[in-house]
């Protein structure tokens, strides 16, 4: 056991968030999210039945977002209007993400499923998470600091 290192983050996890460079994107995927699929040409880690807010929030505690670009963090949006709006569980990622990065949080880029399954297939690794709320998928990427 290391000391400082939140429990939801299994050693695999742990290795691909070292192995990650700036740019590089992490999704985690909702139980429903074709994370096997996402992940064809990319790694595929799981996390069955770890909320994907606690890996948000674990995650943020060792990474940093980045800087270098106007949003570093993707969701999926509600279609309202010509638009998206932010889904409940956009708003429970924003809360945790304003704790570690507030410019990210006020930078989240809402997007349709297509869009958001383009930027996935394109990440450096999918995260199974377990998580059941509808819209909680999530991804982020890697800065510098």
């Amino acid at each position: 056991m290391l000391k400082g290192i939140p429990l939801v983050l299994s050693p695999d996890l742990l290795k691909t968030l070292a192995e990650m460079g700036h740019g590089d994107r992490i999704v985690l995927g909702d139980a429903y999210f074709a994370s096997a699929a996402m992940a064809e040409k990319n790694r595929l880690l799981r996390a069955d039945g770890v909320s994907s807010l606690a890996l948000v929030d674990a995650i943020l505690q060792l990474m940093p977002l980045d800087t270098w670009v106007d949003s570093c963090v993707f969701a999926l949006g509600e279609a309202q209007g010509g638009g998206f709006a932010p889904a409940p569980m956009t708003l429970k990622y924003q809360e945790v993400i304003q704790k570690y990065e507030p410019q990210a949080a006020q930078n989240i880029t809402l997007m349709d499923r297509f869009a958001f399954y383009d930027i996935a297939r394109g990440s450096f690794a999918v995260v199974a998470t377990g998580e059941t709320e509808p819209y909680g998928c999530i991804i982020l990427q890697k800065g510098v600091r």
